[in-house]
C-alpha cells in the first residue's frame, strides 16, 4: 500500500522486451534503500523490484499492467514518479493508494496561475469510475484533490512543490496519465449500485 506522497523522481534508462512483458531499469535517487522483491510505485503502478545496481532499479510489467496504464508509452529519458511502500510507523500524509491503476485518463489542459498550476483531465466514465468533488485522486501515483468534479472530468490544482519534485513538470495537453480513483468511493460505489 502507498500514500501517494512521492519519494523521488527516476528517469527511465533502457526499455526491454521479453514476450510481452516490459523490463525498465529506472536511474534513481534512493537506490541504496531498495532491494529485490521490494514493492515499489511507478507512476502509481505497483512493480515488484526484480534486480538493483549502482544507482538503477529494473522492474518488469506484464502485458496486462502495460494495457491498462500509461507505461507502454515510456521512453527512455522520460520521467517516473517514484514511492516505496509505506511503513507501519509511518505518517499517512496522502491517501490509502493501492498501486492498482483503474484506467489511464488524458490530460485536456494545463494552466499557470502565477503561483500554481491547475490540470484539467478526462477519462472513459463508462468504466464505472467516479470523482467526487474534493474527492481523493491518484494521478501517476500523486494523491491530489479533485475538484469541477463532473462524469467524466475533473480539475486538480498543483502546488510549485509538487509541480517540481514529480513529473507533473513535463505533463501537457494530451498527454496520458494513470489514474486510481478513491478505494473507498469505489467500495460505496459497488455497495449503493446493489
Amino acid at each position: 500500500m502507498f500514500t501517494g506522497i512521492i519519494e523521488t523522481v527516476g528517469e527511465i534508462m533502457t526499455i526491454e522486451q521479453s514476450g510481452t512483458n516490459t523490463q525498465f531499469k529506472i536511474a534513481n535517487n534512493f537506490n541504496a534503500a531498495l532491494k529485490v522483491d521490494q514493492s515499489v510505485s511507478h507512476n502509481g503502478v505497483c512493480l515488484t523490484i526484480v534486480e538493483v545496481g549502482e544507482g538503477f532499479h529494473a522492474v518488469v510489467a506484464v502485458q496486462e499492467t502495460l494495457l491498462k496504464s500509461n507505461l507502454g508509452a515510456l521512453k527512455p529519458e522520460d520521467k517516473v514518479n517514484l514511492e516505496r511502500c509505506m511503513v507501519a510507523n509511518g505518517r499517512f500524509d496522502g491517501h490509502i493508494v493501492q498501486g492498482h491503476v483503474d484506467q489511464v485518463g488524458i490530460c485536456t489542459s494545463v494552466r499557470d496561475e502565477k503561483g500554481s498550476w491547475l490540470f484539467d483531465f478526462e477519462y472513459d466514465a463508462s468504466l464505472g469510475n467516479i470523482t467526487v468533488e474534493k474527492g481523493s485522486i491518484a494521478i501517476n501515483g500523486v494523491s491530489l484533490t479533485c475538484f469541477n468534479s463532473v462524469e467524466n472530468k475533473f480539475s486538480v490544482a498543483i502546488i510549485p512543490y509538487t509541480y517540481e519534485y514529480t513529473n507533473f513538470h513535463q505533463l501537457k495537453k494530451g498527454d496520458s496519465v494513470n489514474l486510481e480513483f478513491d478505494i473507498i468511493g469505489k467500495y460505496v460505489k459497488r455497495l449503493l449500485g446493489k
